[in-house]
């Protein structure tokens, strides 16, 4: 057994060297001796394929574009800290959400070991640049020109354009895109192999929105995309635009087939009202339909009720249609005979859909609706109960004060954020994609906890115990805004206020409801270990040096570690007592990162892996900030030549 010697978070060299590892690790002999890519060996694999090769492509390009492929690959500057006091409470600390505060794309970058390919879902609604959201693209990366120029492989006067909008601020589309680009690409890896991504945008940047998702998620993969009505203003020039787009791509066809369904909206309206007609007219069913047309009719076409206006009629089994009983060609031909007229009714063009016995079968059943004489084809009854779901369709009419509306009667004030999304329209979008039990949703723009609240309700509605990731950035609220006059500073004090009174509220209305309406709260801090950014490199963006650690630190070095080595930050993290000296057992890793080891530590510990059967890890990480080279030497030693009786395997790691 060896040290290895591991820095968190490995350097990158270039703007694209995690997509160059890939390719190496799938297709090694595409590389030369020196590393060097051979395209004749790639268009070789390619050739025996039943892929057709073509020399035309498009691509989008803007100003920014090499930075955005670098931020995507650098890793993340800051560590992960818990807020235990929160995290504890009876209500969270079983619990299997979570709510990260701190810049999304740090964020990602934490979870990407350990979330990588256990996403269902993503939704966001990201800033949509309108000019008047206020938003403006700022980067506290700190790199010289000359630096960018060589680690983006870019020249000096491009580097200096961007680095001109990074750190003064933009609106530009360039900025959009380069804000948006990294964390697509990382929300890519954390999908399942048949997740979806779901993307609120509008008009603003929705066509580059479109481009860049076909590079990033591939154009084969995309899904469709819904138009969402809702708003009826009528106050711009030209178009007044009333919609928004939701912008579906899966993860990969090959395994998400899209057999996506919804239930068709306005059912439950409608079987009311039959159930009226019923009490009203009794068993006339010519009646009930006469007055069901009436009924349609009061409805504008755009209400969804009028979709199932051709479910006008009604016998003992429920709503019904009479639907086409032809087949197109090649059909049965032989008489049905009309139950009043007792003549052979009229037969379709194309013949009978069933043979005799089948339709006789079917008369006897009264499931065939006969016209008022023979003269009338007859029909095949198709009931609405059996109907209820159809594909997702790809307009949607919802309007947006629905939203504010409950927003406001969660806090009970108004305009505490504006825009919220539609907790029924998500739940709606999430079933219809199939988000089932134990699955997991991630919102990285979570804004004002929509996502969140909608998998509560989902949830209590189905007794699922589907999960949800809300990151959300501590972006300070204006002191004009009525969110500051009641009393909050940031946007991610009213993303966990909200999932707490959301949950209070479910608590209130169904006590007896013992479902998970907790969550966890993580959030990025400052490396308090990191050198200046002016000073990194790819080289030397380390990340630890000496330093003596308070419990704070510890406790967060402890965090960010376990993550990094894949553990989800759900994960309990278990105490282990080796003769005074505190180490800590997650998934099978073991983290000595106090600094009183000694000795008698490694004797308690040789003795636990020999008589705790449940003690059987297979790597021991250790802070080698806290570990002279002694100890790491008679460490390593101990562990080399004791037979542990157990036969356990066990790597040695040491992090500075």
């Amino acid at each position: 057994m060896n040290i290895t010697k591991e820095t968190v978070f490995e350097n990158v060299e270039t703007t694209n060297s995690k997509q160059i590892a890939i390719l190496k690790k799938h297709f090694p002999n595409c590389f030369d001796g020196d590393g060097n890519f051979i395209q004749e060996k790639m268009l070789e694999v390619v050739k025996s394929s039943e892929i057709e090769l073509s020399k035309e492509s498009y691509s989008l390009n803007w100003l920014g574009k090499s930075y955005a492929r670098l931020l995507t690959n650098l890793p993340p500057k800051t560590l992960l800290h818990e807020d235990k006091e929160h995290n504890q409470l009876e209500a969270n600390k079983d619990s299997q959400n979570l709510l990260l505060k701190g810049d999304n794309l740090e964020v990602l970058k934490h979870m990407v070991n350990a979330y990588s390919e256990k996403v269902k879902m993503v939704y966001i609604d990201p800033p949509y640049n309108t000019g008047s959201d206020g938003f403006v693209y700022n980067d506290d990366r700190k790199f010289t020109p000359q630096q960018l120029s060589e680690l983006a492989g870019i020249d000096f006067d491009e580097a200096q354009r961007i680095l001109d909008f990074s750190e003064k601020g933009s609106s530009s589309h360039s900025a959009w895109l380069t804000f948006i680009y990294p964390r697509l690409y990382v929300a890519r890896h954390l999908l399942k192999d048949d997740g979806v991504i779901c993307i609120s945008i509008d008009e603003n940047e929705h066509s580059h929105l479109k481009l860049l998702c076909d590079e990033i998620f591939g154009e084969y993969n995309f899904a469709g995309e819904i138009v969402w009505k809702n708003s009826s203003k009528n106050d711009q020039a030209y178009i007044s635009v009333q919609h928004e787009y939701l912008l579906f791509y899966v993860k990969s066809k090959q395994f998400n087939t899209g057999a996506w369904n919804e239930k068709k909206e306005g059912l439950d309206e409608i079987f009311k009202a039959f159930d009226g007609f019923k009490k009203k007219h009794g068993n006339d069913w010519d009646a009930i339909h006469k007055e069901a047309l009436r009924w349609y009719k009061e409805f504008p076409e755009a209400n969804p009720i009028t979709n199932s206006k051709h479910y006008s009629w009604m016998d003992e089994r429920g709503v019904y249609f009479p639907d086409n009983i032809s087949k197109p060609a090649n059909g049965y031909y032989y008489d049905i005979l009309h139950p009043i007229t007792n003549q052979p009714c009229k037969k379709p063009t194309g013949g009978w859909r069933f043979i005799e016995e089948t339709m006789k079968q079917k008369i006897k059943e009264n499931r065939i609706h006969f016209g008022k004489d023979h003269s009338v084809v007859p029909n095949n009854k198709t009931y609405l109960k059996d109907t209820k779901y159809q594909s997702l369709t790809s307009i949607k009419f919802k309007d947006g004060r629905v939203a504010s509306n409950q927003l406001k009667g969660l806090f009970g004030k108004k305009d505490i954020f504006t825009n919220p999304k539609d907790i029924a329209l998500l739940g709606d979008i999430l079933r219809a994609i199939d988000v089932k039990n134990e699955d997991l949703v991630l919102d990285f723009f979570a804004g004002s906890g929509s996502t969140g609240h909608s998998i509560f309700n989902m949830n209590l509605n189905d007794n699922k115990n589907r999960h949800f990731i809300c990151i959300q950035l501590p972006e300070p609220t204006k002191p004009k805004t009525e969110a500051y006059k009641a009393g909050y500073e940031s946007i991610f004090e009213i993303t966990k206020e909200r999932l707490q009174k959301a949950s209070e509220k479910i608590k209130q209305d169904h006590p007896d409801y013992d479902g998970d309406l907790g969550f966890k709260i993580f959030e990025t801090v400052e490396d308090f270990r990191v050198k200046g950014e002016g000073e990194l490199t790819l080289e030397n963006h380390s990340f630890f040096d000496d330093a003596v650690l308070s419990d704070e630190q510890y406790q967060t070095l402890l965090t960010t570690w376990c993550a990094y080595d894949g553990s989800l930050l759900t994960t309990p993290i278990q105490d282990v007592d080796l003769n005074g000296y505190t180490a800590h057992l997650c998934d099978k890793r073991l983290y000595l990162i106090a600094p009183n080891f000694n000795s008698e530590t490694i004797k308690a510990l040789l003795l636990e892996l020999d008589n705790n059967k449940d003690f059987e890890p297979n790597k021991v990480v250790f802070y080698g900030n806290n570990f002279d080279s002694a100890k790491q030497m008679e460490l390593n030693e101990a562990l080399k030549g004791y037979a542990n009786k157990k036969s356990l395997e066990l790597d040695l790691v040491v992090r500075n």
